[in-house]
């Protein structure tokens, strides 16, 4: 590889080919659903030939030899000569699989590995037409690469090739050896067949080839008169067409410049090559004339497209000036400005920490504000307000990223899993626009995939059980993502066999996570949420796939490290849904500020449910816990103080008090505080290295007095604590 090559080129590669191959894995599991989708094999096509051409300019010779069989293959299926099967779908998602492992050596510049010789000579073979020959299947392959290498007419311009010209002279000189052709001069046949080795054309021959694509045209040779104003006209400027003539009285076998240029422009338009109009410029301009008109009426010229049109300098003596194009026509082939710019996302992270400690100081500068009497003070705040809000929402905006990164590899690990395990399952996808930040894309993807193989594993049953149970043999794996306030709503679902609250209650006894009488007293909601307990699993066989507990007790950990909530919905014998909540963004965090004691604390609003005011006399005491009722439901009771501040174990507990009800996942608690500050945005900043892992806390900021307030980390707080 030219691993050497301009660094800005390779990485225009890396983007290019990343989305591209990131859209093939998800094209090619969707075209094994719809098989006769001629679009969508010519964009797998396209995206093979597009991978290939750039990996072919830095010299990845691995990666162009993969990439050319597959497209090889779809070439044949494009073509309507082979069917679409699960088998071929294996092999071709096996090269994908290799070119996206040589996609990632280069990436970390390191020289690709082939893809193994067995797998190329796999494509190789489904290359070739289904019940064709092998001989012709072998010139169809050739003609193929051939086609590749050189690239199609659309893709090189329109310009002629070298092997299609000489095709042109082959046929030309099959069609004298059988019939003399017209104007072809007083040559003999043998004479003919003799030169037909020759690579040179002569002037007759060439005409009698103009003659049999067009028909007498410009080329067919002016009459005398003509032939003579130009000859005197072509001595004086020094033109292309008296050396024309002059060759053909000389009776020279060559074919001019000018003359091939005519030729090309006259098959395929205007070509890229300007050497025979500046040189005809150049001698016009040395003169001190205009350019001759070419031979032949002005009647015969060919028409240009309007988008090709060149502006030219007057004709000869008494010719008419040829107009020049309106400008718009001339703009439309001018070069687009680029709209967009690549930036490191260190440099969108440092962006933001700085708009986050924007957000600090306007939160110090509100709450001075609201202690001035100053109206003016008041004006300035109010409007530094609203640009920090507003700069903040489009700093997060450039953070920003769909939903779809991360759901576009689920297709590819439903459709593999699913012919593992001898399943029917379709998934659909819903909300893939969603956006949220680039941190959160990155992290969640591997609990989703936990998630989704969950769903295929333990939810959707196999083809027969459905059929027996009323259901279709194809099950059904849903991915949803929307946007609700400032928060994600993610879920997964399936309707598969669902979960049975008594399986979980015995499993979660035979784990040990549960005695008997308080398994029994579980609710359905809080037995579905025990498959998120380390080392549970339902599964009695341990597989590749499942079977560990290890899986969703990873899910459970992430999310919790998101600041996100979980919840699990499930009937038996009609599907599971598990739902997933995070906040919009990591980096700013709206809370509940609150008071223990003459500390501050920050509470994530993520999880506040509710807030009032209690009167401490009227709790109850169940298998000796504190707890509450409100609206006919029972909520555990915490005195965070006791926990959190040092001294307060002792005081003498207060008649009233304010209880703030705080969620994770399906569980719900009170937590007694002291005092109600308020809702506040706040800045995560992560704890010294003395105070780090400290149970309970998520960080620490600044709170609008200038103080330092702890963050509260909810679920590590009851962990260690309750």
């Amino acid at each position: 590889m030219a691993f050497d090559a301009d660094e800005e080129i390779l990485q225009d590669f890396l983007v290019e080919a990343g989305e591209i191959l990131e859209k093939l894995s998800e094209q090619l599991v969707d075209l094994e659903q719809h098989p006769d989708d001629s679009d969508l094999l010519n964009a797998i096509f396209r995206g093979f030939h597009t991978v290939k051409g750039g990996a072919g300019f830095l010299q990845l010779d691995a990666l162009v030899n993969c990439c050319h069989s597959a497209e090889n293959v779809f070439d044949i299926l494009r073509n309507h000569k082979r069917k679409v099967d699960s088998e071929l779908m294996d092999v071709v998602l096996e090269a994908l699989d290799h070119v996206n492992a040589m996609f990632e050596q280069v990436r970390h510049h390191e020289e690709p590995t082939p893809a193994p010789d067995e797998l190329i000579a796999a494509l190789d073979a489904l290359a070739k037409p289904a019940g064709q020959a092998p001989e012709t299947s072998a010139a169809v392959g050739q003609r193929e690469e051939r086609t590749a290498d050189e690239g199609s007419p659309d893709e090189d311009g329109g310009d002629i090739t070298d092997d299609e010209f000489e095709q042109l002279l082959d046929a030309l000189q099959d069609e004298k050896k059988s019939a003399p052709a017209p104007n072809a001069g007083n040559k003999p046949a043998s004479d003919e067949s003799n030169g037909a080795g020759d690579d040179e054309i002569s002037d007759d021959e060439f005409e009698a080839l103009l003659d049999q694509l067009h028909g007498k045209g410009q080329f067919s040779g002016p009459p005398e008169t003509d032939k003579a104003g130009n000859d005197k006209q072509g001595a004086a400027v020094g033109g292309g067409d008296s050396n024309r003539a002059d060759d053909q009285k000389t009776g020279d076998d060559l074919i001019s410049d000018d003359e091939f240029e005519k030729l090309l422009d006259d098959l395929h338009g205007k070509g890229g090559s300007p050497t025979a109009d500046s040189a005809r410029e150049s001698s016009a301009s040395a003169a001190g004339q205009p350019e001759p008109e070419p031979s032949g009426t002005k009647a015969d010229k060919p028409v240009e497209p309007a988008g090709k049109t060149e502006k030219r300098a007057p004709e000869g003596k008494g010719g008419a000036t040829s107009t020049a194009p309106a400008m718009p026509a001339r703009d439309a082939n001018a070069p687009v400005a680029e709209t967009s710019v690549r930036v490191d996302t260190k440099r969108l992270d440092d962006i933001m920490n700085m708009v986050g400690e924007l957000v600090l100081v306007r939160n110090r500068l509100q709450r001075l504000g609201a202690q001035s009497e100053d109206e003016h003070m008041h004006k300035a705040v109010s409007n530094l307000d609203v640009v920090t809000t507003d700069l903040q929402s489009a700093v997060m905006a450039t953070r920003m990223q769909p939903i779809k990164k991360v759901f576009g590899r689920f297709p590819r690990v439903v459709r593999d899993l699913a012919r593992s395990l001898k399943k029917e399952i379709s998934l659909e996808m819903h909300g893939e626009d969603t956006d949220l930040d680039k941190n959160l894309v990155e992290a969640l993807s591997d609990p989703l995939v936990h998630l989704v193989r969950n769903s295929v594993d333990h939810g959707i049953e196999a083809p027969e059980v459905r059929e027996k149970a009323g259901k279709p043999r194809q099950g059904t794996v849903t991915l949803s993502a929307e946007q609700e306030g400032d928060h994600i709503l993610l879920s997964i679902e399936d309707d598969g066999a669902g979960m049975d609250p008594d399986v979980l209650r015995r499993k979660a006894v035979e784990k040990g996570i549960y005695d008997q009488d308080a398994a029994d007293r579980l609710t359905n909601s809080e037995c579905y949420n025990l498959i998120f307990a380390a080392g549970f699993s339902t599964k009695d066989q341990i597989s590749d796939v499942s079977g560990r507990g290890v899986g969703m007790d990873v899910v459970k950990t992430k999310i919790g490290q998101l600041n996100g909530q979980l919840n699990v919905e499930s009937e038996l014998g009609k599907g599971s849904r598990i739902v997933i909540k995070v906040p919009l963004t990591l980096a700013i965090m709206p809370t509940l500020m609150i008071m223990l004691g003459d500390q501050s604390f920050a509470l994530p609003l993520v999880n506040v449910v509710e807030i009032f005011h209690l009167d401490l006399s009227k709790k109850n005491i169940v298998d000796g816990r504190e707890c509450i009722v409100v609206r006919d439901k029972v909520f555990p009771l915490f005195h965070i103080k006791r926990w959190l501040v040092k001294g307060a174990a002792g005081e003498p507990e207060p008649e009233n008090a304010h209880v703030v009800i705080v969620a994770m996942g399906t569980r719900r608690v009170g937590f007694v505080v002291d005092q109600l500050v308020g809702q506040e945005e706040v800045v995560i900043k992560p704890l010294g290295r003395a105070l780090q892992g400290t149970p309970g806390m998520a960080g620490a900021t600044i709170t609008g007095d200038g103080r330092i307030a702890l963050i509260i980390d909810v679920p590590s707080l009851l962990q260690n604590y309750g």
